[in-house]
């Protein structure tokens, strides 16, 4: 696949709605006249992002697989994409939340996946109840698929893994619900037996999340498009992301965590509101007949 129609696959989605199937390999003559078209076209209509939680979050608890736990790639485990996460979520909570990390390295989602039998057990479908639902967080971030991706598992047996934990756990607790797409790698022919994957099959796996997300109303972290391809954010080994990566990694994250729950910005307006900026910004906008308003 060239770069072209490689970046061209990961461009973003409607977070939480359910758009944004990856296109297929095109000409490049094609593709510039559907550009020069696109560019001609009205603009697609203005839609606001939905609101998942209007209060801050008390509790994250994140399921994942290596780069959710961390290990010898990274110098510290503070360069985590989920501490990442959690040190800005903090830097703009009054109160900081408690942060519960249950990632396992070599990890399968489920027995059904063709890496099970060398994984690290349990898998997340045999531990999900205990490791989330016991724990009732308020924010919930699901990142998996990248070894069962690798393993050359069935997407429509992967789909139907990802959908019990998601439906399970929000029936359970109801938490906001985030799923990651695969990230980005490149040895996919390192690491037998798991060393089945492709660009391509991630693309897929990435569509498959896409829709769950749209399907059990969860918010879409595209952290695939937020690496962008680029191997310079890959450690040595090929699949993990490292440090750089992982500050890419936490900051899409948060991007679309902030995107989507006004109440990371409770904080922040409560201490803005009696400065001297606002008290003059906020009287020359009511001048102006366009006085400031919460919509939200």
């Amino acid at each position: 696949m060239n770069r072209r129609n490689f970046l061209k696959s990961t461009s973003s989605s409607v977070v939480g709605l359910g758009a944004g199937v990856s296109a297929g390999p095109k000409a490049w003559a094609t593709q510039e006249k559907e550009s020069s078209r696109a560019a001609q076209s009205p603009p697609a209509a203005f839609v606001k992002p939905k609101d998942y939680r209007k209060e801050p979050f008390q509790r994250l608890v994140i399921l994942g697989e290596s780069t959710v736990e961390g290990g010898p790639w990274l110098h510290a485990r503070e360069d985590r994409y989920a501490d990442v996460l959690v040190r800005l979520i903090n830097s703009v909570q009054e109160k900081p939340l408690e942060y519960i990390n249950k990632g396992i390295g070599n990890n399968a989602i489920s027995p059904r996946s063709p890496g099970y039998g060398q994984s690290a057990k349990p898998s997340a479908l045999e531990r999900y109840q205990q490791d989330v639902i016991e724990h009732r967080p308020d924010l919930f971030v699901l990142a998996y698929g990248l070894n069962d991706m690798r393993a050359g598992m069935s997407l429509d047996q992967f789909r139907e893994d990802m959908a019990t934990i998601i439906r399970d756990v929000k029936k359970a607790c109801d938490p906001v619900t985030v799923l990651t797409t695969v990230y980005y790698m490149t040895g996919y022919r390192s690491w037998p037996p798991i060393n089945k994957g492709s660009i391509e099959l991630t693309l897929q796996y990435n569509d498959c999340i896409r829709s769950l997300a749209a399907e059990f109303d969860c918010i879409l972290a595209d952290v695939w498009s937020a690496e962008g391809g680029a191997d310079w954010l890959i450690d040595y080994d090929g699949v993990h992301a490292h440090k750089v990566g992982n500050l890419v990694i936490g900051n899409k994250v948060f991007e679309a965590i902030a995107q989507h729950c006004s109440g990371l910005t409770n904080y922040v307006f409560e201490q803005e509101r009696g400065s001297g900026w606002t008290q003059g910004t906020t009287k020359k906008r009511a001048e102006a007949g366009d006085p400031f308003t919460k919509t939200w």
